[in-house]
């Protein structure tokens, strides 16, 4: 029997707060592991200029209107925030949500919004990639009650850096998003609790075993790592309507209808069997969970048959 983790992660752009309020409560009382939003300040599909919520924020929100789901980003910008602040906001948000926040955590991408805002963006992905593991590596020893001093080499400037109180968690989850194969999952491995990736079956299962090797190097065991990908869908039992009510959703976020379709599994429109077919594939690759990701205007009767049915089905093998 498989016990398939199922995430929501609703995307913040061209949407309304009681929208995200009401979809955030009806994923808490269907029973979902895990709701997430975007760390981003610009819209990332289609008009950059298209309304937008911040993350942090709507995460502390989340955590009053709902009761049991547990919260996080997908994933927190690094460039965006010092990460001594974002160890002491996702301390509070623990505190808030009775104990159920997740530090999720990211290189970045989006040039735009950093250029925007005056964020630096830094050199290269490769120096972002470098900010982030040691950010990474401050935010465990911040949550865990220690302190941070900085080396003479590093990013930041942290002086004997500690914080009170500590999560409720005894040990808050560090969620890193991205498959980078020399650093993002050296980063995971080294550090990580969770990781969200994208790619086939067969790409996610080459990458667990990168994440393996890169936890030997650093003497950790990866094997209780929590492991999701990455997938949007829409379920329908006519996949010609699941296409419709997708073409639907990218034309409300000024999305051409063929850039969303990027691969054979993301988006995945279809009934429950195929999506629950191709669930399967990823937990015999090694992915026992998966994040679904919703745009706006967000789809009630995916929500509803994605754990009402799918996830029976796939739990039964």
């Amino acid at each position: 029997m498989t016990d398939l983790q199922l995430g929501i992660n609703l995307w913040s752009q061209a949407t309304t707060w009681p929208e995200m309020r009401d979809a955030a409560i009806r994923c808490d009382r269907l029973g979902y592991d895990s709701l997430w939003t975007w760390d981003h300040l610009y819209a990332i599909f289609g008009d950059p200029d298209q309304p937008i919520f911040e993350g942090w924020s709507t995460l502390a929100a989340w955590a009053e209107a709902t009761e049991r789901i547990r919260l996080g980003l997908m994933v927190g910008a690094i460039p965006f925030r010092n990460p001594g602040l974002v160890a002491k906001i996702v301390a509070t948000l623990d505190h808030i949500s009775g104990g159920r926040a997740i530090l999720g955590l990211g290189g970045a991408w989006f040039a735009l919004e950093h250029r925007a805002h005056g964020i630096d963006f830094g050199r290269s992905v490769g120096e972002r990639l470098d900010w982030l593991d040691e950010a990474v590596a401050a935010c465990r020893t911040l949550l865990d009650g220690g302190s941070v001093t900085s080396p003479p080499d590093g990013h930041y400037r942290f002086d004997d850096l500690h914080h009170a109180p500590r999560p409720i968690q005894a040990h808050l989850p560090i969620m890193i998003g991205g498959s980078g194969r020399k650093k993002t999952l050296r980063t995971l491995a080294r550090y990580g609790d969770e990781w969200n990736g994208f790619g086939t079956p067969d790409e996610m299962a080459e990458q667990v075993e990168v994440i393996a090797a890169h936890g030997r190097d650093a003497g950790r065991d990866t094997a209780a790592i929590r492991r999701t990908i990455n997938i949007w869908t829409v379920i329908r039992d006519d996949p010609a309507e699941a296409r419709r009510v997708w073409a639907a959703q990218m034309a409300h976020n000024t999305m051409p209808l063929e850039d969303s379709l990027e691969t054979d599994t993301r988006p995945m429109l279809g009934t429950v069997d195929q999506v629950a077919d191709l669930l399967r594939r990823y937990v015999a690759a090694g992915i026992p969970g998966a994040i679904v990701e919703l745009p706006a205007p967000y789809d009630v009767e995916t929500i509803e048959r994605l754990i009402g049915e799918v996830k029976p089905l796939v739990d039964a093998g």
